[in-house]
């Protein structure tokens, strides 16, 4: 069985090696490589090519923001899953635009970590309990327009099925091989889906996954 490769970056030298520790214990984890800042960790994804960057967001000459978002302009296959104390959701949201993958907070048991290493490693998506709890919060607190997403709004069952292979980070190119359609039909199916749930953007349908469980789901 081959392992999970994975980069750790993280300023702190003392928190590398303990999360070092817990994922060497795993007997499908491996430790590849460690970075102590965004620009090195950049370097090192660009040269490991790891499956999992473990990435932490307060760091000193790239931050963890912007070190995702180079990461996967230069290493698309490249997962990153970040790691931090942050869990408002204006991290989460920009996070989820530069690419991330996955989202931890360090306050999580170890367990929580695990679990999102082998599901992003797998190809899915993976928020920490308590921050899926944040963005439902926000979804529900965002003005209901005539058109927002209800109960009451029917989508076809394709239309639902790319809708889910959307939130769990999947490009329209890649829908359309896994379902053996073409680009455009995928492109037609979630439009048409999105006009009729009032969904805008991605962070949106993301938002409504979580609220239909999809994402624990899949």
């Amino acid at each position: 069985m081959s392992k999970i490769r994975i980069l750790l970056v993280d300023d702190h030298e003392t928190v590398r090696e303990g999360l070092k520790a817990i994922l060497s214990a795993q007997p499908d984890l491996d430790v590849v490589g460690e970075a102590a800042d965004g620009a090195a960790a950049v370097t090192s994804a660009r040269a490991l090519l790891p499956d999992v960057v473990v990435m932490d967001v307060s760091m000193p000459v790239l931050n963890g923001l912007k070190a995702t978002g180079a990461i996967k302009e230069a290493c698309p296959k490249v997962n990153v899953l970040v790691l931090t104390r942050h869990g408002d959701e204006g991290y989460l949201q920009q996070l989820l635009r530069a690419g991330a993958s996955g989202y931890v907070l360090k306050q999580s048991r170890a367990t929580e970590l695990l679990l999102a290493i082998r599901a992003i490693a797998a190809g899915g998506k993976y928020l920490d309990p308590a921050v899926a709890g944040t963005v439902i919060g926000g979804f529900s607190r965002r003005p209901q327009s005539p058109t927002a997403p209800s109960g009451d709004v029917a989508v076809s069952p394709r239309e639902e099925e790319i809708l889910r292979l959307v939130a769990w980070g999947y490009s329209n190119k890649e829908i359309a091989a896994r379902l053996e359609l073409s680009v455009k039909t995928v492109e037609t199916h979630k439009a048409n889906a999105t006009q009729k749930l009032g969904l805008h953007s991605r962070i949106e349908i993301v938002r409504f996954a979580l609220l239909q469980g999809w994402l624990q789901d899949a």
